[in-house]
């Protein structure tokens, strides 16, 4: 085959948690007095998209400009986000159904993610992942927390399958994620669950759902 392994985002890609990461950062802003108008709201989500948690603290306590430190944002939000993964999160629609496909191949398969132990593990908790993906299953915490846009977490999970990077192919949402795949070698899909289909322009193939990707022809 032309590829050997999948390697699948998790945010965006895998779970649906546009309205969970949302929610938190409505509910950390209110809280510091801050009200993020439509317009404002839009644009702090585009660029949330895909980022770390570090990161996209950076960018609220920027543009909210709060006195709060970057770690202690961080704090705030990891409790907040794990609480509500395990009340609400959800799969993607049409992932399971692909996933099935997949098994059916003999491609290997796995997730590298940007999420920090606690969301991570409330994910595996309530969707039982650990059933889907087994051992594969890293984040941050498995390349000493460099995020993407570094290609560290693809090039450590592609070593796990034991897989060349290049015989990869990563599912991606964001920009950032989208940017690390490609500079760890491997072909990309975009998956445009966001809707703003910018976010993932460099991507090799770009589709709207999982029912758009053709396996037999990919594998050939």
């Amino acid at each position: 085959m032309k590829y050997k392994a999948i390697i699948f985002d998790l945010d965006g890609t895998i779970v649906d948690s546009d309205q969970i990461w949302t929610q938190v950062n409505r509910e950390v802003l209110s809280s510091k007095g801050f009200t993020l108008s439509d317009k404002l709201k839009k644009e702090l989500n585009c660029k949330l998209r895909g980022a770390g948690l570090p990161k996209g603290c950076q960018i609220i306590k920027e543009v909210a400009n709060l006195p709060e430190s970057i770690e202690d944002l961080v704090k705030e939000k990891q409790e907040k986000a794990s609480k509500l993964y395990l009340e609400g999160i959800t799969f993607i629609r049409g992932f399971l159904p692909f996933h099935n496909k997949i098994q059916k191949t003999k491609l290997k398969y796995g997730i590298a993610t940007n999420a920090d132990d606690l969301t991570l593990d409330a994910t595996k908790t309530k969707l039982k992942l650990s059933s889907l993906f087994g051992k594969h299953i890293y984040n941050i915490t498995s390349v000493n927390n460099v995020f993407k846009p570094k290609p560290d977490l693809y090039i450590y999970a592609a070593k796990q399958l034991d897989v060349a990077p290049h015989e990869c192919i990563a599912i991606e949402d964001s920009q950032d994620g989208v940017r690390a795949a490609k500079e760890a070698g491997m072909f990309c899909i975009g998956i445009n669950s966001s809707g703003v289909r910018e976010n993932i322009k460099d991507a090799d193939f770009i589709i709207d759902s999982y029912d758009e990707i053709d396996l037999d022809r990919l594998l050939k």
